[in-house]
């Protein structure tokens, strides 16, 4: 583009020619040779007559985008134009992340071996110092720039500094020389004073540019290292903003504990101090994570007593690991650092971390012969346990300038490898403690498994009209309020309630066999129950603490089994799974027995029912005379009782006879005798029939 066709022949043969041959030249700007076209007809002029002027090619649109819309940032201008890309936004966050770098350039020279103290002090007027002990930024001119100290190129340059290779840090949180010149860019004044050679040197900054010429100052005999002092820019933070004390406290102390060969002194203007936040304090912390994790969790109930704590390797060095675990009755967390820099959002160490645990817990479930071990993942480990992990390597990768994320797949290694051991050997030498843990793990990844079992539940029963159990025979009604279940034992015998049903209200569920026990098994084996299951997904409410009895479907849950000792069996499994799973449907009021008859006698037009052989003797003594015979039917179950007769006796509402189910005693008696009843320990059944047998009337075997 950007040539246009002539469009029109001009009446002078040799412009034509000329034309013609420029038609048939190669475009300029595109390389591609033009094919002849054919002069337009044109109508014959006299020749002493001018032909007119030729239009001018409209104006490309080109020219709207032209090489001065270019625009070159110099120096620090790219931080102050897209300051997130540097520190993440323009928030408290990114605010006290300026501290962050500062900081650590001065952890750098601790751990490197070159300086012992570090000191922040933050004023009433909003400047913050740091001033560390160590070698001090160089300030001899740069070797390709010698117009400028060293210092100058280091705070006014992107991608200025001494970190790229190993020689001066053989590890360090400052990776591209960025972060101490995006504070001076974000800063409307900053001062740094360097110690060097028993020299005081002094610069002034202001949003990125040197505001003074670098100046020798006194002699000074007993002090070494840096101090920087800032202050923010407004026009990046806006006029309100300032930093909180409270937290550029924690944020020392945080990288006190980080590196025990450093003490970090914290100072603050009296105005600023209150409770939380001291005045002065000092931070010293040999003992590392551990203590830092003692401090963390205090107060707060350990499930395991000892804090699992450990390193490996030299302080400071490439692949020095440090942790501290803690498994306590609260909310888990994950604090962890790469070269003291905070991960907030975790990282390759992070799952180096998970494996190790999970691997070391299994590894010792199956060494004790623990089978339910295998269910466990490191969810279930983590879950209420707090960790802390520090890890050191060389030029490590993180996501983004701030730090937030370690990508390094190589500290994965390092991180396994430092902890598995470590961990298989405290599992070993504290069976005590590990058999805790490893129980408390299982136990977490028995719920988990029912959380998603239920969570599947739930999704049927979002749809559970269209997705209900096969075998439930449901009701018309929609509504909860006069709705009845009835759980019935066999196929044979939900088929005779279901004729004998009154459909508008009342459902109809068969089982199979006999229901499982819930009492002492493990949760998964409930989740995967195919007919509990069932039970669940046609109730609609849950179980446990998801249990709301908002969305019961039925109003009354009524079971219905045989008058012998199976259907006496089958009716203790599902009350206690009721009792177990369900609590509040009993609290509630919504759990029935029916009493289906064992009997039916019948003396000429007097019909009778009877619930067992002792009411049987007493019908006979009352209702009937000595005269006709009484035609005795006993029925093998309810199967076998014609609908008509099961309708009039178990499931007309104005002819039958129920029993509601209620905790009568406290909780705690009652979950003692279902436990020692329907547990998984036949011994405590054998003394409760031990116990009671004296009590026992009348026996059915």
């Amino acid at each position: 583009m950007g040539q246009t066709n002539d469009l029109f022949s001009s009446q002078n043969p040799e412009q034509d020619k000329q034309k013609k041959s420029a038609s048939n030249a190669k475009n300029p700007a595109t390389g591609i040779e033009s094919a002849p076209k054919a002069a337009p007809k044109t109508t014959p002029t006299p020749k002493t007559e001018r032909s007119a002027p030729l239009p001018k090619p409209p104006a490309s649109s080109s020219t709207d985008y032209s090489a001065a819309d270019i625009e070159v940032l110099e120096g620090l201008e790219p931080v102050r134009r897209r300051p997130g890309m540097y520190i993440g936004g323009t928030d408290a966050t990114a605010l006290h992340h300026l501290f962050a770098e500062v900081i650590d350039n001065s952890m750098d020279e601790a751990i490197a071996g070159h300086a012992s103290r570090i000191e922040v002090h933050l004023d009433e007027e909003g400047f913050l110092s740091v001033t560390d002990n160590g070698r001090g930024i160089p300030v001899d001119p740069h070797p390709k720039f010698p117009d400028k100290s060293a210092l100058e190129i280091i705070m006014t340059t992107l991608h200025a500094g001494g970190k790229f290779d190993s020689k001066a840090y053989e590890t360090s949180g400052g990776l591209h020389g960025v972060g101490v010149s995006v504070v001076n860019a974000l800063s409307d004044q900053l001062i740094v004073e360097v110690a060097r050679d028993q020299t005081l040197y002094s610069q002034t900054y202001s949003r990125g540019h040197a505001t003074s010429k670098l100046s020798a100052g006194e002699k000074v005999h007993n002090r070494r290292g840096t101090t920087i002092r800032f202050h923010p820019d407004p026009q990046i933070f806006g006029p309100k903003a300032k930093f909180s004390a409270l937290r550029l406290f924690k944020m020392a102390r945080a990288k006190a504990y980080l590196f025990g060969g450093v003490e970090i002194r914290w100072s603050c203007d009296e105005s600023l101090s209150n409770d939380e936040v001291p005045q002065k304090a000092s931070f010293h912390y040999p003992g590392g994570l551990r203590d830092f994790m003692d401090d963390r969790i205090k107060g707060q109930t350990r499930i395991v007593d000892d804090i699992f704590s450990g390193s490996s390797g030299k302080p400071g060095t490439h692949g020095f690991t440090e942790w501290a675990i803690a498994w306590y009755v609260g909310d888990g967390f994950i604090s962890s650092y790469c070269n003291t820099v905070p991960t907030r959002d975790g990282g390759a160490h992070e799952t180096g971390l998970r494996t190790a645990l999970l691997r070391s817990v299994k590894s010792y479930g199956e060494l004790t012969g623990n089978k339910r071990a295998s269910i466990i993942n490191a969810d279930d480990i983590l879950t209420h346990c707090g960790s802390m992990l520090s890890v050191f390597m060389r030029e490590p990768e993180f996501v983004g300038q701030t730090k937030d994320r370690l990508s390094s797949v190589e500290a994965t290694k390092i991180v396994d490898t430092a902890l598995r051991d470590a961990a298989d050997q405290w599992l070993a030498a504290s069976p005590n403690q590990a058999n805790k843990l490893l129980d408390w793990a299982i136990e977490r990844a028995d719920e988990r498994l029912r959380r998603k079992k239920q969570k599947e539940i739930d999704r049927q029963s979002a749809t559970r009209r269209l997705r209900l159990p096969g075998k439930l025979a449901d009701c018309s009604s929609t509504a909860a309020n006069g709705a009845e279940l009835f759980i019935v034992e066999g196929d044979s015998a939900g088929g005779s309630a279901k004729q004998a049903r009154n459909r508008k209200h009342q459902a109809v569920l068969p089982l199979r066999g006999k229901v499982l026990n819930v009492s002492g098994i493990a949760r998964e084996k409930i989740a995967a129950n195919q007919q509990i299951g069932d039970i669940i997904q046609a109730l609609g409410a849950g179980t446990r603490e998801r249990y709301s009895d908002d969305d019961l479907r039925y109003d009354k849950i009524i079971i219905m089994t045989d008058a012998d000792v199976d259907g006496a069996h089958i009716a203790s499994l599902l009350i206690t799974l009721f009792y177990n799973e369900m609590p509040q449907l009993i609290d509630n009021g919504h759990l029935y027995l029916a009493l289906p008859p064992l009997f039916r006698m019948t003396q000429g037009s007097k019909t009778f029912y009877a619930r067992d052989d002792n009411h049987r003797d007493e019908l006979m003594e009352k209702e009937f005379t000595g005269r006709g015979k009484v035609e005795i039917t006993r029925f093998k179950g309810l199967g076998e009782m014609p609908h008509k007769h099961l309708k009039e006796t178990t499931m007309n509402p104005a002819s039958r006879s129920m029993l509601q189910v209620k905790v009568i005693e406290d909780r705690e008696k009652t979950s003692k005798a279902v436990d020692n009843l329907m547990g998984n320990k036949p011994e405590m059944r054998f003394a409760f029939i031990q116990e009671n047998a004296q009590f026992a009337d009348a026996l059915d075997i």
